[in-house]
């Protein structure tokens, strides 16, 4: 196959929506796998909400610092306090794939 650079779109059409799903199912039937959908993962009961608050700068200041320490997001450090605060200190505790 000729490199990308020198690859003629002029002749080149769009996949139709009736072959990617053809290619879809041909691919699940070869290899016995259902193939993840694309995309945002629905959300679930536990959904989070879109919150502005005000916080006094000091409070902030601290949050930031917490968080580059432990190597997370200063808002899910925030979360993480709150949640504590708001079970009594018996929040499940869920490790993060990412940090910030």
């Amino acid at each position: 196959m000729k490199k990308v650079k020198e690859f003629d779109f002029s002749k080149a059409r769009r996949v139709t929506p009736r072959e990617t799903t053809a290619y879809k199912k041909a691919i699940e039937a070869t290899f016995h796998v259902k193939r993840p959908s694309r995309g945002r993962p629905p959300k679930g009961a536990d959904k989070y909400r879109d919150v502005h608050i005000r916080l006094h700068p000091k409070a902030l200041e601290w949050a930031h610092a917490q968080a580059k320490q432990r190597g997370i997001g200063y808002q899910t450090l925030i979360n993480e306090v709150l949640m504590q605060r708001a079970t009594g200190g018996h929040a499940p505790h869920r490790p993060l794939s990412h940090s910030k």
